[in-house]
């Protein structure tokens, strides 16, 4: 087994697949042996050639940060002697690169999904129940209860997500409120929609209905709890009919080109931009070959890798979307007084990433190597194929709930630390390394750490895509829904009355 790894052949340092210990040796490209001068943890990075005070260190070929000090083959490179390299906002220039991108041709290219009026494909043949504020959560929360138990079987579940906003929100922190909702209430995984209100909120269902747009009488159902004499009664009658409504879809066979995938990472080491990110990528790729769409988000841990994903733009219209996009989040900490690149976590930094740049170089493989096509403000749907960059922060649980809210049939999930959690949609975990997964078997669904022992990328692609399909089909289901653990979080930036 290989006990280290080098990404790019301009890289000074590799990625410890093992924990080192000060004094032990490797052996590097040359034959040249290599004695290490501290411990080095496992995902970790050792310097294999001098780097000066103030220059950078290279890894994935790419600049990481800039050296504290004069640094020398065989120390351990963390932070206590990378700083970033990242400062202030930037101007961009459009430089347009060949895209590379290429896919193997999958055996399969149909799954089985419910073919909704609309045209558009749901997974799932689900009910959602939608409070309009956090005022009600409780009397959503027992209406779901009590119909999921009595309808379970004749569909695929009654689930309410439970959010403290909708009143006392002003300008547009409320619209954010409502577009996320009304996106999320138009999801094709909810077969029908029961949406709930209190009666004196800011989120009035008469505004709510006009976030929501044109819709099927027969697929959404609302009702006021305030002027409703018993609400738990009207509310499960109100979804026996949405039951009802939801018993006439089926399940038929459908082109892979109508699936959307969500892309994420979260809790990250330093495998993350080896294993898990990269076949994600590598997944994404094949699908939008195929004529579907990928969703990449987590704007903040775009920085330092954004103009990779600029020069990827189809034309320079979304390339300026892309300046937008990530200018606008970078003004957001600015408003707030905060550092723009205060960046990794604790947990990230633990498993082995440095800097912003690090996370970020690794976090955009996710994206693989296709067409960036559009750029979606948060809270809306995406609204055509191929790679879509969505506006939203890095937090684990508001850009999974905006991944969702966009179109995100399935959300792939990537991380070395693990996290027990899913959005409304299936939420596919994916382990950086095996130990995670031998670990906790009950949180990850796919083991990507095989590709640092057996496995190779078009072996885990393959796997990972017939997974993939079988999820979609109803074949399988991810551990967040067996475990019951569907959770929302929307994005909060306004004050609160």
């Amino acid at each position: 087994m290989r006990e280290w790894l080098r990404v790019s052949e301009r890289d000074q340092v590799v990625i410890a697949l093992r924990a080192f210990t000060a004094g032990e040796t490797i052996v590097l490209e040359d034959g040249t042996q290599l004695a290490l001068t501290e411990d080095v943890p496992a995902g970790h990075k050792i310097l294999t050639r001098p780097v000066a005070e103030g220059d950078d260190v290279l890894k994935f070929g790419y600049s990481i940060g800039k050296a504290k000090a004069a640094l020398q083959p065989g120390v351990w490179i963390h932070t206590h002697n990378l700083r970033t390299g990242l400062k202030g906002l930037l101007d961009y220039r459009y430089e347009p690169v060949q895209q590379t991108a290429s896919a193997k041709t999958p055996r399969r290219q149909t799954f089985q999904g419910y073919v909704r009026p609309s045209g558009e494909v749901g997974i799932r043949n689900e009910i959602w129940v939608i409070n309009t504020v956090g005022c009600i959560n409780k009397t959503c929360e027992i209406i779901a209860n009590r119909a999921n138990a009595m309808y379970r079987g004749r569909i695929d579940g009654v689930y309410h997500f439970s959010h403290p906003f909708g009143c006392s929100q002003l300008g547009d922190d409320l619209r954010f409120t409502q577009k996320l909702l009304a996106s999320l209430a138009n999801h094709p995984n909810a077969a029908g929609v029961l949406v709930i209100g209190l009666g004196c909120e800011n989120n009035q269902i008469e505004q709510f209905k006009e976030a929501i747009g044109e819709a099927d009488s027969r697929r959404i159902k609302f009702m006021k709890s305030q002027e409703a004499e018993d609400e738990l009664e009207e509310g499960l009658a109100l979804v026996e009919q949405l039951v009802e409504y939801a018993e006439t879809f089926e399940r038929e066979t459908v082109p892979v080109s109508k699936l959307k995938i969500g892309l994420k990472c979260g809790g990250s080491d330093g495998f993350s931009g080896l294993t898990a990110n990269p076949l994600v990528g590598s997944l994404s790729d094949r699908l939008i070959g195929l004529g579907g769409t990928a969703i990449l988000t987590e704007v903040p841990e775009m920085f330092g890798a954004e103009t990779i994903l600029m020069n990827r733009a189809a034309d320079e219209a979304v390339f300026g979307q892309i300046v937008s996009l990530i200018n606008d989040f970078k003004q957001y900490f600015i408003r707030h007084n905060q550092e723009i690149y205060e960046n990794p976590s604790p947990g990230n930094k633990a498993g082995g990433i440095t800097t912003l740049e690090e996370k970020s170089l690794g976090c955009t493989q996710k994206g693989g190597h296709s067409t960036v096509t559009d750029v979606v403000p948060y809270g809306e749907r995406v609204r055509g194929t191929g790679l879509n960059l969505l506006e939203a922060p890095g937090n684990d649980l508001v850009s999974v709930t905006a991944l969702t809210a966009g179109g995100a049939h399935i959300v792939f999930f990537t991380t070395g630390r693990g996290t027990p959690f899913g959005g409304p949609a299936p939420t596919v975990k994916l382990s950086t390394n095996s130990e995670l997964a031998r670990r906790k078997k009950n949180w990850i669904d796919f083991d990507a750490g095989r590709l640092l022992q057996d496995k190779s990328m078009d072996e885990l692609t393959d796997e990972l895509w017939d997974r993939m399909l079988d999820i979609a089909s109803g074949e399988a289901r991810t551990h967040n829904e067996e475990n019951g653990f569907r959770e929302i979080a929307i994005f909060k930036d306004g004050v609160i009355l």
